[in-house]
């Protein structure tokens, strides 16, 4: 299974959260309060988000985090890059890999597609559309993957068999 680690799925909702929410500076408990995530979890992943310019830091007694970019500009491909390292569904394809089959392995080439479609998928969302949720009745399955139906309302989508 291929999964985000539970930083990377909280440091998302923390994002959009400050997405929907620009016009407020939050420090770390009442962004884990209102989040309901553990405040030190959510400390350690502000600090690494505003050390990675995702986020800005403010200091002072009203001080907190907002968003450095607009949510528009900031793609859910950095996101993950900044907590989770490089995006490399097989170790061939992390910078720093060291698979010894690597000089031999046919599949190679096919892995490298794949990466690519994962990461273009992953830089063509951005944190604005993230934080905007898509009603599951306009969802349907293209390809494998969950797409925004884009047909019009006189022709209604079925629902998506799980």
């Amino acid at each position: 299974m291929i999964r985000i680690t539970k930083q990377t799925d909280y440091g998302i909702v923390l994002l959009t959260h400050l997405a929907t929410h620009r016009e407020t500076q939050y420090n770390a408990p009442d962004l884990a309060t209102e989040t309901q995530l553990p405040a030190p979890t959510v400390s350690k992943i502000l600090k690494l988000l505003a050390r990675e310019g995702l986020l800005a830091s403010h200091r002072g007694v009203k001080g907190g985090y907002t968003l450095a970019r607009e949510p528009r500009d900031i793609s859910m491909a950095q996101i993950i890059a900044v907590l989770e390292g490089p995006i490399a569904m097989t170790e061939c394809e992390d910078e720093h890999g060291d698979c010894v089959h690597e000089p031999t392995c046919h599949v190679r080439s096919n892995w490298h597609r794949i990466n690519v479609a994962v990461r273009d998928a992953l830089a063509g969302i951005s944190l604005a559309e993230m934080a905007l949720p898509t009603p599951s009745s306009k969802l349907v399955m293209l390809g494998g993957g969950l797409r925004q139906d884009e047909r019009s309302e006189a022709h209604p989508t079925p629902p998506v068999a799980g």
